[in-house]
């Protein structure tokens, strides 16, 4: 991932050095459960866990000979521990190095990534609870619809947010185990308990059944998860954009002291970091489906889904912890004006009390089908801007409620009586 876009904690987990020690930590287990189990010298399992050492750039010259990482990294191991490293890869084969390190890089980003999703959720649950009740209008199909509060759009983001962490726990579950069980996944010549004590070491559980490799499906449900919380960000992204909208302006990223909105236009204060965010989660989404492509690998195994791992799993969770950490300083820092959301509230004259006026009609004992009729031939000229709802209602003769009753119908917190049992819902 280019640095733009990436945080260090994240890309380290990515780096050549990381992926190499995660190696010799899983050989140097390997070793010492062998050495244990009386399959090599112990001296040689001391030899490789006290002179055990590679070095990236010779690994990399290596490599260029053979064509293989995992052999160009034994021989970089064999030149710092010398005449024992014979007794090292026992009966291993490099799936069970590769698959088992991916597992581990993966399983350390999950970690990441939660403690992301955490810092998220603790700033959503504050800014939710500051605008629990601060009115504003409700939009279907971007037409205002009835009235609801800022704190439910943000409760609403918390919950899903809360339901993403979730399937991450399950999908980091998943994705934690390790394999040592040699070529083709049927242990001939390497011991289960050795693979046992590589997985209790590398903080893995056992895969049950490997064919060498480690079955995609897993990796497959991993990847899909990033899209889905890469999808829930994009949605509260997005959310953002439109209030920020010069005719909505309900609320705004922060602008801070020097920032320029447009080489052209010095008026401008546009959601860059919002948009950015909607552009990142096309880029966490789009590396789902490769992952799922991998699980229908050839036999036992192929290196098919070898390439496309490789830039996938630092590109999606570098990414994706970039990005909700950008979300999360959206959020803490989200201008919100509640008095434009009143204006836009009273935008259309009272007709966000159209249900109300209609069920009260029908509750009176008008038709459903006459009260629709009578609330919308006395809506449609309040949305052409002629009047206000309320005083076409007083003045039609077919209303069979008194003024004071349809007064009554407007009054806005009849539609916040059940917030806090939402809330409730939601933080409790």
């Amino acid at each position: 991932m280019i640095p733009r876009y990436a945080r260090p904690e994240m890309v380290n987990i990515w780096e050549p050095e990381t992926r190499f020690s995660i190696w010799l930590d899983i050989e140097t287990h390997a070793m010492d459960a062998m050495a244990d189990l009386g399959i090599v010298p112990a001296e040689a399992a001391k030899a490789v866990r006290e002179k055990g050492a590679f070095d990236v750039n010779r690994i990399d010259e290596i490599e260029r000979e053979v064509k293989h990482d995992v052999i160009a990294f034994l021989t970089s191991l064999a030149e710092h521990v010398g005449e024992e490293a014979r007794f090292v890869h026992q009966g291993m084969t490099s799936s069970d190095v590769l698959d088992t390190c991916f597992n581990v890089q993966l399983t350390r980003a999950s970690d990441i990534l939660l403690a992301d999703l955490d810092a998220l959720l603790a700033a959503l649950k504050t800014r939710a609870m500051e605008h629990k009740m601060t009115p504003c209008i409700g939009r279907s199909h971007g037409i205002h619809a009835e009235p609801t509060t800022f704190g439910l759009k943000l409760a609403q983001a918390y919950a899903e947010f809360e339901r993403c962490k979730t399937r991450l726990l399950a999908a980091r579950e998943e994705i934690a185990v390790c394999a040592i069980s040699g070529a083709v996944g049927t242990f001939a010549n390497i011991d289960p308990a050795v693979e046992a004590h590589v997985a209790k070491a590398m903080g893995l559980s056992v895969e049950p059944i490997s064919t060498q490799v480690i079955p995609r499906d897993r990796h497959a449900m991993f990847f899909a998860t990033l899209g889905v919380i890469a999808s829930t960000m994009e949605r509260l992204a997005v959310e953002i954009r439109h209030l920020q909208r010069t005719e909505v302006l309900e609320a705004e990223e922060y602008f801070s002291p020097g920032q320029k909105g447009s080489s052209a236009m010095p008026h401008k204060r546009n959601p860059v970091l919002t948009e950015n965010l909607t552009g990142l989660a096309r880029l966490v989404r789009g590396m789902a489906l490769p992952a799922m492509e991998n699980v229908a690998l050839w036999h036992e195994r192929d290196i098919s889904h070898s390439s496309v791992e490789r830039m996938i799993g630092p590109d999606a969770t570098i990414t994706l912890d970039f990005a909700l950490a950008r979300l999360t300083g959206v959020v803490e820092k989200l201008v919100v004006y509640p008095d434009r959301m009143q204006k836009n509230l009273d935008l259309l004259g009272g007709l966000v009390h159209s249900q109300r006026v209609l069920l009260a009609l029908t509750q009176a004992g008008t038709s459903r089908e006459d009260a629709y009729r009578i609330v919308q031939q006395n809506a449609m000229p309040v949305w052409r801007g002629e009047g206000q709802f309320l005083e076409f209602l007083k003045a039609d003769k077919e209303v069979t409620l008194s003024d004071e009753e349809l007064e009554a119908l407007f009054n806005l917190d009849y539609h916040f009586k059940h917030v806090d049992d939402i809330f409730a819902r939601v933080f409790d």
